[in-house]
């Protein structure tokens, strides 16, 4: 499987695709700091160090980090979780 590393208009956000769907439905995920979701990948992701949120809907999960971590740091992390979870 592949992972694509999109920018957004946010550059403390990056947009992590998949080819196939990660969450079922059309309702969108959130989480953020002190809150765990139902999807362990979502609580997988908010542990890494400098990640600040995640939101995830159907084949992508966009990650918002702190403002003083570093992107070449966290991008590698965040795609191996992604990896390891068959995506």
């Amino acid at each position: 499987m592949s992972v694509r590393v999109e920018e957004t208009p946010n550059p403390n956000a990056l947009k992590f695709t998949t080819d196939s769907m990660i969450f079922e439905g059309n309702n969108s995920i959130s989480v953020m700091p002190g809150q765990t979701s139902e999807h362990k990948i979502l609580n997988d992701l908010m542990n890494i160090d400098g990640v600040d949120n995640v939101f995830g809907f159907q084949n992508f999960i966009t990650i918002n980090k702190k403002f003083d971590a570093e992107w070449e740091t966290l991008t590698q992390v965040v795609e191996e979780i992604i990896s390891n979870y068959g995506y």
